[in-house]
């Protein structure tokens, strides 16, 4: 049935979103014959209270710097995709669409908030997922290209704006929002699904938000 088959999606996409997070934190071992790689990995940017040096999974286990700055790469991605998600769910649940259709006479505005943008008779239309799909894969696409030149010029302007002795800090900002933010569309997409109330914690402090 269609309820059994939602259920099962939404169970996938839990376990992948837990997966994803589980990826982005930094490592911390106590094996012995990998006590000096944990050591040189310790004072990196994240590391920091009230977890520290936070990797549950060892998934940094007798690894090299490729693999360090690969896993630093991908927990930047998630989080900055993760910041764009929770920014997304609270502009639609406020109501705000684009003008226009998404697809060949399927305005914007007659797509549902959260998961009933998927599924459902609210749900995205094939075209206007496709659209969607294309788009993101040529962004992504284009930013592995050109990452380091992007990277540089913007951090350069950073500088520029705040001063070279805080770019750090603005990246360690960058990094805890983005992990913040998985776990804050995490939590959404969860409580959706148990009471369609995503924005419980509203709820909880008297002020519930429509969904």
């Amino acid at each position: 049935t269609y309820i059994t088959n939602n259920t099962e999606m939404f169970r996938v996409a839990l376990l992948i979103a837990l997966i994803a997070i589980a990826t982005a934190f930094v490592p911390s071992m106590t094996r012995s014959n990998t006590r000096s790689l944990q050591m040189s990995f310790s004072d990196r940017l994240g590391a920091q209270p009230p977890l520290g040096f936070f990797d549950p999974l060892g998934l940094l286990t007798d690894a090299d710097e490729a693999r360090f700055t690969r896993l630093r790469d991908v927990e930047l991605k998630h989080g900055r995709i993760s910041m764009l998600a929770v920014l997304g769910h609270i502009v639609t649940t406020a109501g705000l669409r684009f003008p226009g259709d998404i697809a060949f006479g399927v305005p914007f505005a007659s797509i549902g908030n959260g998961f009933n943008a998927l599924f459902g008779p609210t749900a995205v239309p094939q075209q206007g997922l496709t659209q969607i799909i294309i788009f993101i894969g040529a962004i992504d696409l284009g930013y592995t290209y050109a990452k380091d030149k992007i990277e540089a010029v913007h951090l350069g302007k950073l500088a520029e704006i705040v001063g070279a002795d805080k770019v750090e800090s603005k990246k360690a900002i960058e990094l805890n929002n983005g992990r913040a933010a998985q776990m804050g569309i995490l939590a959404l997409a969860v409580h959706e699904k148990l009471n369609n109330d995503p924005y419980i914690i509203n709820s909880l402090l008297g002020a519930p938000v429509p969904f």
